[in-house]
């Protein structure tokens, strides 16, 4: 398909429901969102956004606005994907969840039990709750990896199964920027023999209705109807800013930092490196409340499985990017632009560039933004998001 405006109708000012008929649009929560995303876009910080929010399987916003494409002018629609790095963590780490649930393996396995290579060099203790509470240790790719080695999906798990950790398993936690995407896609593919992707397709996306906007990796047929990214201004001195001695620095060639140039790639688009995910926010969102509760028919973890993979499991300074985290089975814990106990209920994840999707165990609520601009911060998300949570609370 060549344009998803086939698939959902042009939009302007862009408010269409994708899944049921009837979402408000001229009030109300819907109405405050699609305003607040219209000045975004107005002036100038951002080019292109989609907010959707469900609460309790409900889709309440479906709001988009600006232009998917500045070249051609393609405004943003509701199916219109984009490429969101890290966000797409939050589906691998479900995928973990529903093989979980299946009894293929438990958290405490022993990641080398069920892909013995990985054992080497001192791994063989790191078990599937390291890796998906990021404190396995194996944070960094060689630093001679390519964006073509990227999309090698043989060649990045030998590269993993050949590291020596950085620290202890368990005793730290360090964000494992890509290779997170690789040991928790190894481990799945290691127990069903099939690709993480087509994992993702039978067990979520499909049945979740929302096969057509959510990969890791994207059929080419599909990539005219992306996005594509841009870098905001200043971005490159922010790097350049940044002391040569982080440790972030150790984790991969800065040729492969995320920036829009990486990102629009034709062979990183279609290749699977599930530590990001090609996505529109209403299909990221839809994933959230099927992990809450069911939708339409569909729940993806049980509610013990829920209290369990949302619960704190590892926390303290980021070994690798200096920062507080705290994380709960594969999803950072908290809403973006909130501190506090109100914020404590919610779990998903953030990517590089200021997207973020997320559920709320204490509200309710599943919240995606996705954009094109890739911003140094979450100031967008932590606006929309706040305005929701107020007029929803």
């Amino acid at each position: 398909m060549a344009d998803d405006t086939h698939r959902d109708g042009p939009q302007r000012g862009g408010v269409k429901s994708g899944f049921q008929e009837g979402v408000p649009g001229d009030g109300g929560v819907q109405g405050q969102v699609q305003h607040a995303i219209d000045q975004l876009v107005a002036s100038g910080a951002e080019r292109g956004v989609q907010v959707a929010v469900f609460r309790h399987g409900e889709l309440l916003v479906d709001s988009v606005a600006g232009v998917a494409d500045p070249a051609t002018g393609r405004p943003v629609t509701s199916g219109t994907p984009f490429y969101n790095y890290s966000i797409g963590k939050g589906a691998t780490a479900t995928v973990a969840h529903v093989l979980v649930e299946r009894g293929l393996f438990t958290y405490d396995t022993p990641v080398a039990e069920l892909w013995p290579e990985f054992g080497a060099r001192g791994k063989g203790s790191v078990t599937v709750r390291h890796v998906l509470t990021h404190s396995a240790g194996v944070p960094g790719i060689p630093q001679d990896t390519t964006p073509e080695d990227l999309c090698d999906w043989e060649r990045m798990c030998a590269a993993l199964a050949d590291a020596e950790p950085w620290w202890e398993p368990g005793t730290q936690v360090g964000y494992h920027a890509y290779t997170f995407g690789y040991l928790v896609g190894e481990i799945v593919r290691r127990t069903t023999g099939k690709p993480v992707s087509q994992v993702l397709r039978e067990e979520v996306t499909a049945p979740l209705g929302v096969a057509d906007e959510l990969w890791f990796g994207m059929p080419v047929s599909e990539h005219a109807r992306l996005a594509p990214l841009e870098d905001a201004e200043g971005s490159e001195e922010l790097m350049d800013a940044m002391p040569a001695d982080l440790p972030m620095f150790r984790a991969g060639p800065l040729s492969l930092f995320p920036t829009a140039a990486l990102g629009n790639r034709t062979d990183i688009l279609a290749a699977d490196i599930p530590a990001g995910g090609k996505t529109s926010a209403r299909a990221i969102a839809r994933m959230y409340p099927a992990l809450l509760g069911e939708v339409d028919g569909v729940r993806l973890v049980s509610p013990q499985r829920l209290r369990e993979v949302t619960a704190e499991a590892a926390s303290g300074v980021d070994a690798v990017f200096g920062n507080p985290s705290t994380w709960g089975l594969g999803y950072a814990l908290g809403r973006p632009g909130c501190e506090g106990p109100e914020a404590a209920t919610a779990f998903g994840m953030g990517g590089a560039g200021g997207s973020f999707a997320y559920g709320d165990t204490g509200t309710g609520i599943a919240f995606a933004l996705t954009k094109n601009r890739l911003t140094a911060d979450f100031d967008a998300v932590g606006r929309v998001s706040e305005l929701v949570n107020a007029a929803l609370a």
